[in-house]
């Protein structure tokens, strides 16, 4: 008579499974790397059609829900309420260029043009302050500071200095890139907005019957995560901007309303944007007066008191679920590994990996019976 296998010896066939499946996974990503030549392609035409297709999904995660309102409040036709929304974006963009872009464009040539007197002016305030005898025993450990950021900040400059044609042609094969990019978004966006609905439908019919219902399931979850947070961090970069500029105006600070866009556009760096945007701003103020320095470290406190207090907590909420330490984790890693577009876009990857991987486990545990929870009775027998 066949006895059946133990459990020990189940779970062990069960790990040899799991172990030979990490070692092709592995195996499979070792060859991968043997011919990255293969992908030299996708690479290129991901560089081509990547800024297009990436701006248009930010457009369409801020328009979509727009427009399955329209859709259901006024039963009108999704393509007109497409073309509607078009013509109205359009219209704001001409308002923009003729009200507000001259505006913009004389305050930045104005802060371009003044910069280099507002740093001289501060380095000399603050070279006064230093010189005070209460920071004499800090004077050495600044002045070593001092010294090793101008050596690095002239080996920097001699090095892109010594690129110069490099650089040139790098320049002008970005601008071209953004052109192409900003010619070919609307089409993407349209056509995104008509039948993006429909994509994860089309998409699961691709995959197995039986996994379908998970694969729509994991999809919607990644959708849900990655439209709250587009959504979220530009509502509060768009509020951050309008705070930044109404207190820079109220206080009298030069260039205000550019300072106030600069400080928006940069907290879509999570956690670094607004300390950076507060770098021009304490320049400029600091060779007005040391009192315009106060009124703005003012604003800077009052924003982020709305901004952390209020804003954030409305908008964002706890949406991703995700530890701040986790955050600064991710920023850390992905910037070092990615640079600037990995500390903007790493959260979102981050909470993309996190469902499936969480999914992957899930289905894991489903599958190796590893983590059955077995009733004991109370003779200590199963």
């Amino acid at each position: 008579m066949k006895t059946k296998p133990t459990v020990a010896r189940w779970t062990g066939q069960k790990t040899i499974r799991v172990l030979i499946i990490i070692l092709l996974v592995l195996a499979c990503a070792f060859l991968g790397k043997q011919v990255t030549w293969l992908l030299t392609p996708v690479q290129q035409f991901f560089s081509i059609v990547g800024f297009p297709i990436i701006l248009a999904g930010v457009l369409y995660y801020l328009m979509n829900p727009l427009v399955d309102w329209l859709e259901k409040k006024y039963h009108i036709r999704r393509t007109w309420t497409i073309i509607g929304l078009f013509v109205l974006i359009l219209g704001l963009i001409i308002w923009g260029i003729v009200a507000l872009i001259p505006v913009i464009r004389t305050q930045t040539l104005g802060i371009i043009n003044d910069w280099p007197t507002y740093w001289h002016n501060a380095s000399n305030e603050l070279n006064h302050w230093m010189n005070d005898p209460k920071l004499s025993v800090f004077r050495d450990q600044l002045d070593q500071w001092n010294t090793d950021a101008s050596k690095l900040l002239s080996g920097k400059v001699t090095k892109y200095l010594t690129g110069t044609v490099s650089s040139i042609t790098s320049v002008v094969s970005t601008v071209t890139t953004v052109v192409i990019g900003l010619i070919t978004m609307p089409f993407i966006l349209f056509y995104l907005l008509k039948d993006g609905h429909q994509l994860p439908k089309y998409l699961a019919k691709f995959v197995p019957t039986k996994g379908r219902a998970g694969f729509l399931q994991v999809l919607t979850e990644i959708n849900s995560q990655v439209s709250n947070y587009i959504r979220g961090q530009l509502t509060v970069a768009f509020f951050v901007a309008v705070m930044f500029a109404i207190g820079y105006g109220i206080i009298g600070l030069k260039f205000a309303l550019t300072l106030g866009i600069a400080a928006g556009i940069l907290n879509l760096i999570p956690y670094l944007g607004s300390f950076l945007a507060m770098v021009p701003s304490v320049v400029i103020a600091l060779v007005i007066s040391p009192w315009m320095l106060v009124k703005v470290l003012i604003v800077f406190v009052i924003e982020q008191t709305i901004e952390g207090r209020v804003i954030s907590p409305l908008v964002l909420g706890s949406s991703l679920a995700i530890h701040p330490v986790t955050i600064l984790i991710v920023l850390l890693v992905s910037g070092k590994i990615f640079g600037l577009m990995g500390v903007i876009f790493g959260i979102p990857g981050y909470a993309i990996l996190k469902v499936l991987v969480t999914h992957l486990f899930v289905w894991y545990q489903a599958q190796s019976g590893l983590y059955e929870e077995s009733e004991i009775d109370d003779g200590g027998r199963k």
